[in-house]
């Protein structure tokens, strides 16, 4: 009779072993999910874009075993806390942004986060953006070059301190071939075939692009510069208040006007005499307010001008010289030649030599014929908008809120 009152006993001892065991087993379970949910919730669980918008979840799973899990916790409760306040601002402000002074086609966006300039300065792919510039340049050059003459262009550039930005138009578009020199690696370089340097500053040197540079220099790529260095250049520049300017050109090379000559006797000129007829006043060009379109110097404000008087089918810029005094006032005073820094203009036709040979002329004769068209085409366009703007202006009655 007392053997299936023992055999009762040991069954309830067994259940209650198995019972305890499976509850401690429970308990480790659950304690080891508990603590390693922040990597599994993030790495294995599909969790909708909407609320993780930017994590790499490779990157989230090799590197979240690394840290410890306090870490882990105080990170998902940061990323909850900001999580609520970006629901909470949407559900205060639900109207749509619109701003009408922000920049055509941002009014939709917050003001803060529009950024209506940029620059050609270069950036790292690795470490933090404000750590990425030692320097930012100051100003800007560019030049529109060949291959052909790649060692003139070496010497210019190293007449150019680090407080310049390099920028190179290939119109031959053999860009590698400059590989070999040392600045070639921290310069801008824009190739497309056979365009001109108008061209390119049409489409690369928009106001807002450049608008961090003080001064920009758009030149030909046939200058000497042994008797030129960029930063006494602007030192003049400054000194005497000239918003457009360029060097002086080394009287011994080929045909210059007499306003753009080097002369001895100061530092910088304004005005000059030319031969009888050729200035009907002595403040028009091209006896002042007047330089060559072979190496201009803008400064930010006059260049933003400049720009917007650039035609987009007329390459060449024939005739843009003679009205580039729109852009300053007085523009007899704010456009100069600097006499202390010099050039030679080398008349190289390598330009003239991309063009096209047709009836039996030179490649250089289309090019030239091109040229002169484009300079009367061009003043045509002037005469014809200036005409228009000033019959409108006769047709608003003097009360008008447009006088």
């Amino acid at each position: 009779m007392g053997i299936p009152i023992r055999s009762g006993n040991i069954k309830r001892q067994n259940e209650a072993m198995r019972l305890t065991l499976a509850t401690f087993v429970g308990v480790v379970f659950g304690f080891s999910l508990g603590v390693s949910f922040p990597t599994l919730a993030l790495t294995r669980m599909n969790l909708p874009s909407s609320l993780l918008p930017s994590i790499d979840l490779t990157y989230v799973d090799d590197n979240y075993s690394k840290i410890s899990t306090k870490s882990l916790w105080d990170a998902w409760a940061s990323f909850r806390r900001d999580r609520s306040m970006y629901k909470k601002v949407h559900k205060l402000n639900d109207t749509k942004i619109w701003v009408p002074t922000n920049p055509r086609g941002a009014e939709r966006l917050p003001p803060k986060i529009v950024k209506s300039e940029s620059d050609f300065y270069l950036h790292r792919l690795w470490g933090m953006p404000y750590q990425d510039l030692s320097i930012k340049p100051k100003y800007l050059v560019t030049f529109t070059v060949g291959s052909d003459q790649k060692d003139n262009i070496d010497a210019a550039v190293k007449k150019f301190s680090e407080n310049f930005t390099i920028v190179l138009f290939h119109y031959d578009g053999r860009a590698s071939d400059w590989e070999k020199f040392e600045w070639s690696k921290r310069a801008i370089h824009i190739s497309a075939r056979k365009q001109t340097k108008w061209w390119y500053a049409k489409r690369f040197l928009h106001p807002d692009i450049v608008a961090p540079y003080d001064y920009i220099f758009i030149w030909d790529e046939d200058l000497g510069v042994e008797h030129f260095d960029a930063e006494e250049y602007l030192k003049m520049v400054r000194k005497h208040g000239l918003e457009i300017s360029q060097p002086g050109i080394d009287p011994s090379s080929s045909f210059t006007w007499q306003m753009t000559r080097k002369r001895d006797s100061g530092e910088v000129h304004k005005k000059a005499e030319e031969r009888s007829g050729w200035c009907s006043d002595p403040h028009l060009p091209p006896c002042a307010a007047f330089v060559e379109i072979m190496a201009p110097v803008f400064s930010r404000d006059a260049w933003r001008c400049v720009w917007h008087m650039i035609q987009n089918d007329l390459v060449h810029g024939w005739g843009l010289d003679f009205v580039l005094r729109k852009c300053v006032e007085p523009p007899h005073e704010k456009i100069g030649v600097v006499d202390t820094q010099w050039v030679v203009h080398q008349s190289v036709p390598s330009l003239g030599n991309q063009g096209q040979a047709e009836r039996g002329r030179a490649p250089w004769e289309g090019v030239r014929e091109r040229c002169n068209k484009e300079w009367t085409i061009f003043q045509e366009r002037m005469a014809e908008a200036e005409r228009d703007y000033f019959q409108t202006r006769e047709a608003i009655p003097l009360n008008s809120t447009g006088q």
